[in-house]
């Protein structure tokens, strides 16, 4: 007779035969939202598994790194949690024997409702994975804050930079944060050497946003070569594109800065050195000419006392 461990591998292998191992894909539209108080949302999700059988719903606080479960719908009931069954609502597939399309409805409240709203898929297998769609942002308008898009700024690389040199991007003065940064070289997308702030700094009323990208000093030492970032602002109908771009400078020599500043350091102590020697030896030769024409005076004036002597 199997023991507990043992039936539970046999049945998550019986789930996996049946086809729960595979790869599902969840569909939630749309991506973005920004509303205001007494708005009606809905939210859409979609799969194209007919052996999922669960649709659930959470929602993640902005700036919060856990979800918590609103509720969810199987084939045959809907069930929400206690603490929001007051406010949302959850509907789709009823009655089959599949659950593959589910909605979130809800009516703006407050601004405590911005949030990223998850949808998710399951099979009825017990600790059986759950996948999830890719999330939707919504952002409560608050009171006196207009929408408003970003200004851009590309900065040039320290000059005390060496083999690599970072551009940065600044995104500034943008509400709400619905915002992303990509960067291009000379038309070509760059994503691998780019670091973008995760979170947008909140001042006052408005947002702002740094991204850097990372060059190889003879990939910035080119003038011909322009350096573009981009910034996509979604203002709750379209989706916009601010940009700001510079382009790399002449190699002055290939020369490091550190090594630069070092040499005219010297040069210019060299320099007052030369120059203090030579003020020295100015007034040496000052002294002797002084000298020489005292001794000059004084042999002269015995010349003379000699001759009125004799």
């Amino acid at each position: 007779m199997m023991n507990s461990k043992v039936r539970m591998m046999y049945f998550l292998l019986l789930c996996c035969l049946a086809g729960g191992c595979l790869s599902v894909e969840v569909h939630q539209t749309p991506s973005a939202l920004i509303q205001s108080p007494g708005d009606k949302v809905q939210l859409f999700c979609t799969h194209g598994r007919t052996d999922y059988r669960m649709m659930l719903w959470y929602l993640q606080p902005h700036g919060d790194t856990a979800m918590t479960l609103i509720g969810y719908l199987n084939f045959k009931v809907v069930k929400m949690e206690e603490s929001y069954e007051q406010v949302f609502n959850i509907t789709g597939d009823l009655g089959g024997t599949s659950a593959k399309n589910a909605s979130l409805i809800f009516q703006i409240q407050g601004f405590e409702q911005s949030a990223v709203y998850y949808c998710a898929a399951i099979v009825r297998c017990v600790n059986y994975e759950a996948y999830f769609g890719q999330g939707t942002k919504l952002t409560v308008l608050e009171p006196d804050h207009d929408v408003t898009p970003p200004t851009v700024q590309v900065f040039k690389p320290s000059e005390k930079e060496c083999k690599v040199k970072t551009l940065v991007c600044v995104a500034s003065g943008f509400y709400p944060d619905h915002v992303s940064v990509s960067w291009e070289v000379d038309g070509v997308t760059e994503t691998d050497s780019v670091a973008t702030d995760n979170t947008a700094l909140r001042e006052g009323k408005h947002y702002s946003l740094s991204s850097r990208l990372t060059v190889q000093s003879k990939t910035w030492f080119k003038p011909s070569r322009t350096f573009t970032c981009r910034v996509s602002f979604f203002n709750g109908t379209d989706t916009i594109d601010v940009e700001d771009s510079i382009t790399g400078e002449t190699d002055s020599g290939g020369m490091p800065n550190d090594t630069k500043m070092k040499i005219m350091q010297n040069a210019k102590l060299t320099y007052s050195v030369l120059i203090a020697k030579s003020f020295i030896y100015g007034v040496f030769i000052m002294f002797l000419v002084w000298k020489l024409k005292g001794l000059s005076g004084k042999q002269s004036s015995r010349e003379r006392s000699c001759g009125l002597n004799n």
